[in-house]
């Protein structure tokens, strides 16, 4: 019995060696062989980074070095920022080039030759006409269709027209000095040489100058606005713009153009916002920062929307809690010609319209819109538009207009 259990034991331990080993044999073939053994390790050192405005090395091949040649940093130097390494710099924008205007003082003078090239078809037909050796009739019919299509208007024309027949009857002898010399009294009495045409900037309390302006979309009016405060920069007062335009998109990112571009603050609000409160912020910031004048842009949607003429009164009265408005321009396009006369009857009876801006007066606008306006509104125009440039915006002066108008005597 012994024997047999002897022999079972023996057996048992057996089959448990011969297991042992065909499971070491299988693991043996899942793992992957075992590399190399490797001599001392080595470390390669990275190239030098190149500095800031040195040009970058194509990468060499270094010789390896072992690791007792390569030099470590110790802990201290490991923990500091590496001298080579430095905070990016952020550039900052560019600061605005505030521009210096060309002065006013004759400006419209500089601009006659500009003028003359677009409107002294007029005088040239009125000359032509007048130095007829016979002035019938038919010769005055020409006269004053000459006049209405360059939009004088029928009562001015009319009364040109009979001013020059009584004084070209008394004068007899008509040389072509003579004839420009009359024509040249008789047009600047028709444009009023009485006016004042000074825009009005100066307030009368111890505050700005308050200034609105008026006019619908497309008339240039917000550059204008613009073109004003630069005009009144090279005169050597101080601006804030109230950007009070707030219906048209992108008017008062106009506006603020063209305030930095003369060293002017723009108030402004969101888009959409109400343009009063606009307007009455723009006032108060002026008051508070010592300005001179406070020019007011205000909307321009089409005349015919009761609304804006409503908006419009609302701005006006407004502004005028600070105190009494010192002016109100009404821009007109010129070349709009007798819509241009429609559109200042409806601004007329909603503001007190104080004169008159009228742009474009280089292109195809017709002379006769000058003395037609000042006489639809009974008030002078004050500034005209003569040119896309940013001083092209000069005072209305008549004499040097009449003289644009008419050309020099031969």
């Amino acid at each position: 019995m012994e024997i047999l259990i002897l022999a079972v034991v023996i057996a048992l331990v057996a089959v448990g060696a011969i297991s042992g080993l065909v499971v070491s044999s299988r693991r043996k073939k899942q793992l992957p062989p075992p590399e190399a053994p490797r001599s001392t390790p080595t470390i390669t050192a990275p190239p030098a980074e190149p500095h800031v405005g040195e040009e970058a090395e194509t990468p060499r091949e270094e010789p390896r070095r072992t690791i007792e040649e390569v030099d470590l940093p110790t802990a201290a130097e490991a923990v500091e920022t590496p001298a080579a390494v430095e905070d990016p710099v952020v550039a900052e924008p560019p600061a605005p080039v505030i521009e210096v205007p060309e002065p006013t003082a004759g400006r419209l003078v500089r601009l006659r030759a500009r003028l003359a090239r677009s409107q002294n078809s007029l005088g040239k037909g009125l000359l032509t006409l007048l130095s007829r050796e016979h002035l019938d009739e038919d010769t005055w019919e020409e006269i004053e269709d000459t006049l209405l299509t360059a939009d004088v208007g029928v009562a001015p024309t009319q009364e040109l027209v009979e001013r020059l027949r009584e004084r070209v009857k008394v004068l007899g002898t008509r040389t072509p000095v003579e004839l420009r010399t009359l024509l040249r009294e008789e047009l600047l009495a028709l444009l009023g040489t009485d006016f004042d045409r000074t825009v009005k900037t100066e307030s009368g309390l111890d505050t700005p100058g308050v200034v609105m302006v008026v006019g619908v979309n497309g008339t240039g009016k917000t550059t204008t606005t613009g073109k004003l405060a630069r005009v009144l920069v090279a005169d050597g007062r101080s601006v804030v713009l109230g950007a009070a335009d707030t219906f048209r998109a992108a008017a008062a990112d106009q506006l603020q153009t063209w305030g930095e571009r003369v060293g002017a603050r723009t108030v402004r609000g969101p888009e959409g916002g109400d343009p009063a409160s606009i307007a009455f912020d723009a006032v108060k910031e002026g008051i508070a920062e010592g300005a001179d004048v406070v020019l007011i842009d205000t909307a321009g949607r089409l005349h015919t929307k009761t609304g804006l003429m409503d908006e419009l009164g609302k701005v006006k009265r407004v502004v005028e809690k600070h105190g009494p408005l010192d002016e109100v321009l009404l821009v007109l396009d010129a070349t709009t010609g007798q819509n241009g006369l429609v559109q200042a009857r409806v601004f007329a009876e909603v503001v007190d319209i104080t004169g008159i801006v009228l742009t474009k007066l280089d292109g195809t606008a017709k002379g006769g819109i000058v003395i037609a306006v000042q006489r639809e509104l009974g008030v002078p125009v004050k500034l005209v538009g003569l040119g896309e440039g940013p001083d092209d915006l000069a005072p209305f002066e008549p004499e040097a207009f009449v003289d644009a108008l008419i050309g020099d005597a031969s």
